[in-house]
């Protein structure tokens, strides 16, 4: 019998048709797929991510037996797993003695790194593959960047709606007559509608059941809980989720996307992200049944193009600007933040209602919506300083969706400004009135929104203006902050050092974790 070709299957690679299957022979083929410690403890990741994407693992692996592949799974409790991907390549290699190892490109540097050096360590040829579940690649992205001064997503994301074709009309003009239509996306929050959408929640089946049990015993000590397990494991039940939204929560996405409630974690969201980055759904494939729900005259244009903008836009971006940069990218640190993480940030322990309810619901469900980490969760580090490679371990580590690729523009970039604004054009911090403004978080909370001074005052509100007078050599010059500086002039000399001073009795009673 000749020998076999290896292909190896990360953990984000759950799609059958993954770039280093697809020219390859079942017949001849062994397919490795590795629940390894390294890549559970690295960062201490959520319990229900570790088991969400440990159990479609598994069940991705019945679905390649089923499709006529041989699949080699090395389990996470197995005595003698070595505990990395390149031990258990190594141990595979020995095993099964292949001609050649193909295996699709890492979305992680670290990844990659490990990749590379497979050739040299085993001496038989190593293909890496390029993602092509991407729409743009990095050399594609790399002559974009190069030919501009400044990555603004918006010119990125025309590129990639002229590519694709979504949403234009026959002539190649954006339908409607405008690209984006965020201004009609920022709705303030209904009143709470007893009709609301909710997720699907999918019973945990033996397979899921066995993987909860092995989390909750080796990853006691890890952030969150397991009781409000929920999520699809199978490529079948991810589709039904998809689905589920387009039809009940997509039409009213739009205008409720930046609105945030108490007692409503999802909202109309689709929480779909983290079967797409896990490769259980196919994004391209989403975005036009999305554009598919608009031409049926099912959805207004502002939710389908605020929808679709979110995948092919901002996702693809990221993702471009994440490799771009390099691996230094996740050290930068331009506004010169060094406070340590709160300890609340672990705990939903804090007086701050809209921070206790972020974090709150990030431990029940390893999910938030955007405006919950971009507004409260990152805009509160922001203004406080929080250490910017910290903040972005904690993201890494406490949300389903979260690879690195993906959270480290999105922390160090967009919410922290901590790249000095190469991904946005000023930093997104705000006081309590546009939580206020957003949520129903404020009328609930022990501080009042409408006080700056004082021991029941926003603390938001004193950090806003302590952060923009800290900063202020470094960001007066923006011109998107022109107006809130000279607001912050017009005060007196006493009123701005009563802001400070109530901001620094604020920081220094922060207890760290």
């Amino acid at each position: 019998m000749a020998a076999p070709l290896l292909i190896p299957i990360l953990g984000d690679q759950l799609t059958p048709g993954i770039a280093s299957l697809r020219n390859a022979d079942p017949a001849s083929s062994i397919l490795l797929m590795m629940e390894v410690a390294d890549e559970t403890t690295y960062v201490r990741h959520h319990k229900a991510k570790i088991a969400f994407i440990l159990s479609a693992m598994r069940h991705h692996a019945d679905r390649l037996r089923a499709l006529g592949w041989t699949v080699d799974y090395v389990k996470l409790d197995q005595p003698e797993n070595s505990g990395s991907f390149t031990g258990e390549v190594a141990r595979a290699v020995a095993r099964h003695r292949p001609s050649a190892i193909h295996v699709t490109e890492g979305g992680e540097w670290r990844v990659r790194a490990m990749l590379e050096e497979w050739e040299g360590r085993f001496g038989i040829p190593v293909t890496i593959h390029e993602d092509d579940r991407f729409l743009c690649s990095h050399a594609e992205f790399d002559a974009w960047a190069a030919a501009r001064q400044q990555l603004r997503m918006e010119f990125f994301y025309r590129d990639m709606r002229r590519r694709t074709g979504l949403l234009l009309t026959e002539e190649g003009e954006p339908e409607g007559g405008q690209w984006n239509f965020d201004a009609e996306n920022r709705k303030p929050p209904p009143r709470r509608d007893l009709l609301m959408p909710q997720p699907l929640r999918f019973r945990p089946d033996p397979i899921t059941q066995d993987v909860l049990a092995l989390v909750a015993a080796r990853f006691s000590d890890h952030i969150g809980s397991l009781d409000h397990f929920h999520f699809a494991v199978t490529h079948e039940d991810a589709q039904r989720q998809q689905d589920h939204f387009l039809d009940q929560a997509l039409p009213r996405f739009g205008d409720y996307q930046d609105a945030m409630l108490t007692d409503e974690p999802f909202l109309w969201h689709s929480v779909l992200s983290p079967y797409i980055n896990a490769g259980l759904l196919d994004p391209l494939s989403l975005c036009r049944a999305v554009e598919g729900r608009y031409r049926a005259g099912r959805v207004p244009l502002n939710a389908a193009e605020g929808f679709i903008r979110q995948v092919i836009g901002w996702r693809e971006y990221v993702r471009g600007v994440y490799w771009h940069e390099g691996p230094g990218y996740g050290r930068r640190n331009a506004l010169d933040a060094k406070r340590d993480l709160p300890g609340f940030y672990w705990t939903g322990k804090t007086d701050m209602h809209c921070m206790a309810r972020a974090v709150g619901q990030t431990i029940d469900h390893a999910y938030a919506h955007h405006i919950q980490r971009l507004m409260i969760t990152g805009n509160f580090a922001l203004l406080a300083g929080i250490a910017p490679v910290q903040v972005h371990v904690w993201y890494l580590e406490v949300y389903a969706d979260a690879y690195e690729w993906v959270e480290m523009p999105n922390t160090i970039g967009m919410a922290l400004f901590a790249d000095g604004g190469l991904l946005g054009s000023k930093p997104y911090a705000a006081g309590g009135a546009y939580i206020n403004r957003m949520s129903d978080y404020c009328g609930r909370c022990r501080y009042d929104v409408k006080q700056r001074l004082g021991e029941d005052a926003c603390p938001f509100n004193a950090l806003y203006w302590d952060f923009l007078a800290r900063n202020e050599r470094k960001l007066a010059r923006n011109p998107r902050l022109a107006m809130p500086y000279r607001n912050w002039n017009r005060m007196s000399v006493e009123d701005r050092a009563a802001l400070r001073k109530q901001a620094a009795r604020f920081l220094d009673g922060l207890g760290t974790g």
